[in-house]
């Protein structure tokens, strides 16, 4: 399987769950994670017996047969983060088959809830409180279940996943109320589970990617890994175009997972506690590329858009 560079296992014994694993940066992050010796346990909603509302192919049987069949060991659980019952049994089982808990990746992201540009008094309640619940809820329910087991292990590792650094958040509006508090909640989620963690030796950051390139975002665009560069570019200088010309900065899920496995890894993580850090910043710090072998800066390649005209920014300066 393509994934780590290094020679060795460094995470051989380690324990790992990953929420939301089902497609997209969970799955990629399970299968790296798997890949430098990890058990992974991949949960989700989507299985082969019963699709989730988002009704697409991809299911956590299908996550945990890459990782055996790349020679890892995992194992696909269904469970819908948003039930604090489902949760702690999940718990109770790992507990019970593994008696302890390293890694935690909370990954659920709520994408397909999101109305972009509603206000809040037009936007649906039910449907913004599903991508709350969806988005942070089962973050937190899973962490509140998660972290007396990982915390009784010394180097216990949460991983938020979330969009958008803490930086760029705090000085930009998300679109929407309901996306705007999902997002930054979940950083501030992870601030608060590092001070919580520290006594006992354990991490917590959040990690955003960039503009990640998923199965649904190249579906919801209309574009494919071979097609999505051009359809891009082609779309300098063209509000409202599909896809925006903003996409040519995008990257894979791997650039997130490889450098969430290195963060694993380093004896040092807990310089990052309480942190927020991104694909970018990751891959920096540890010498990471993506699969194309480029380091996409997306937030920073945004913010300057932000500030200049699409014709005055060259995407090359920034990957």
């Amino acid at each position: 399987m393509e994934g780590l560079t290094v020679d060795a296992s460094p995470l051989d014994d380690r324990i790992a769950l990953v929420t939301g694993a089902t497609r997209g940066a969970g799955r990629t992050i399970a299968r790296e994670l798997a890949a430098a010796g990890a058990h992974v346990y991949c949960t989700g909603r989507s299985t082969r017996a019963h699709a989730s509302d988002y009704d697409r192919e991809e299911t956590i049987e299908e996550t945990a047969a890459l990782i055996t069949d790349a020679g890892g060991t995992a194992t696909a659980i269904a469970v819908d983060h948003r039930d604090h019952e489902q949760v702690e049994l999940l718990i109770e089982r790992i507990e019970s088959e593994q008696v302890r808990l390293d890694i935690l990746v909370n990954d659920i992201g709520g994408e397909a809830y999101v109305d972009f540009d509603v206000p809040l008094w037009s936007f649906d309640w039910e449907r913004g409180m599903k991508l709350f619940e969806t988005g942070f809820m089962t973050h937190l329910i899973t962490s509140h279940a998660a972290l007396g087991l990982l915390s009784r292990t010394t180097g216990g590792l949460v991983v938020e996943v979330t969009d958008g650094t803490r930086e760029y958040n705090a000085h930009q509006y998300r679109s929407t109320v309901f996306l705007d508090l999902t997002k930054t909640a979940v950083d501030r989620l992870a601030f608060t589970e590092g001070h919580d963690l520290e006594a006992r030796g354990g991490t917590a950051v959040s990690v955003t990617p960039g503009w990640l390139r998923s199965e649904m975002m190249l579906d919801a665009f209309g574009v494919t890994e071979e097609t999505w560069r051009t359809a891009a570019e082609a779309n300098r200088g063209r509000a409202d175009a599909v896809p925006p010309y903003d996409f040519v900065i995008s990257e894979t899920p791997m650039l997130l997972a490889r450098g969430i496995a290195a963060l694993a890894a380093d004896p040092q993580r807990a310089l990052w506690n309480t942190r927020s850090t991104s694909s970018f910043e990751l891959a920096e710090h540890y010498g990471l590329y993506d699969v194309d072998g480029s380091r996409p800066d997306a937030w920073s390649f945004i913010a300057a858009l932000g500030s200049s005209s699409a014709d005055e920014v060259e995407v090359s300066d920034f990957r």
